[in-house]
């Protein structure tokens, strides 16, 4: 009869236990505050530039039907060629209407400053070919990790022809949010 009544006992206690942590845990009475109710955000005005080079027999690139767009370029902090150097940008774009929401048409945006290291991918399913273009953030790495948001792509020189696609420059402006993080980042 002993055992059972320490085992009554016992589990009597644990059950008390586990009442009282819950009732009188501060954490279970913590209001969220008007701040911390939302990830922070994260603004960046950047740009994409072709890589300056010193080679002058470019051809300039016409548009057709049915095409991939692949690019190599450079991001910058602000429109001119002398501009700061951030990272890169890469990506593949297929602009043909059957492979409009294709999950292949990814921009790969990746930095090396000593404010930000990683990458970001923005999803470039609803390309509208219209002169601003608002993408989504689907995540990074490293600085950026876990990343969401939307990206607005807008053509930022319209002193080229509009068949000159390899020599636009791109302004980029993202919005980023992060979960789990406590404070806004610099």
């Amino acid at each position: 009869m002993l055992p059972r009544v320490i085992f009554c006992t016992t589990v009597s206690l644990a059950i008390l236990a586990v009442i009282l942590l819950a009732l009188l845990s501060p954490m279970s009475h913590k209001k969220p505050s008007k701040n911390n109710t939302k990830p922070p955000w994260l603004a960046l005005s950047l740009y994409i530039q072709q890589t300056q080079v010193a080679s002058s027999n470019t051809q300039p690139v016409t548009k057709s039907d049915a095409e991939a767009f692949i690019f190599h370029r450079v991001l910058t902090e602000g429109p001119e060629n002398t501009s700061r150097v951030v990272g890169k940008a890469q990506g593949f774009i297929v602009p043909v209407e059957q492979f409009a929401h294709s999950a292949f048409n990814i921009i790969y945006l990746s930095f090396d400053t000593k404010e930000y290291s990683g990458s970001l991918s923005v999803e470039a399913k609803h390309v509208a070919h219209k002169d601003t273009e608002e993408l989504t953030v689907v995540g990074g790495t490293g600085s950026f990790a876990f990343a969401r948001g939307f990206a607005v792509f807008a053509q930022a020189d319209h002193t080229q022809l509009p068949t000159d696609v390899d020599a636009s420059t791109y302004h980029v402006k993202l919005q980023l949010r992060f979960p789990n993080r406590s404070q806004i980042l610099p």
